[in-house]
């Protein structure tokens, strides 16, 4: 991953950004959410290579790739709620930014009820439950 394209690319919006604020405050919002799709869209790109090393892991461990599944859902959850909250906060609306982080916590928290069912099991077995 290139770090220096995207902090150019962040350092960039973000001078636009602030000049254009005492003009049009709403350009400014636009332009940090079109720089952050974009930084967002070099990031997914790259991830190839992270996902290959996390599905090697799965497959040494010999666990269920419905693990990695979870586990992919949950950083995408993760990462469009952080990204969401971040250009509300941007735009002025904290409160509706703490209700997306909110609604992102708790999706989390029912994709994993499934892996919270079968640890729960398990601890049962070795106990002799």
């Amino acid at each position: 991953m290139n770090m220096i394209a995207l902090t150019g690319i962040a350092m960039i919006a973000m001078v636009i950004s602030v000049m254009i604020k005492k003009y049009n405050p709403e350009y400014s919002a636009a332009i940090s959410i079109i720089a952050g799709v974009v930084i967002l869209a070099m990031i997914f790109f790259n991830l190839n290579s992270v996902v290959g090393k996390i599905e090697s892991l799965l497959r040494a461990t010999q666990m269920p790739m419905d693990y990695g599944l979870t586990l992919f859902k949950s950083l995408g959850i993760c990462f469009l709620t952080q990204f969401a909250s971040d250009s509300c906060n941007d735009a002025g609306e904290s409160a509706l930014a703490s209700k997306i982080e909110l609604a992102g916590k708790i999706s989390v928290i029912i994709l994993a009820l499934p892996l919270f069912d079968q640890i729960i099991s398990v601890a049962t077995k070795l106990v002799g439950g």
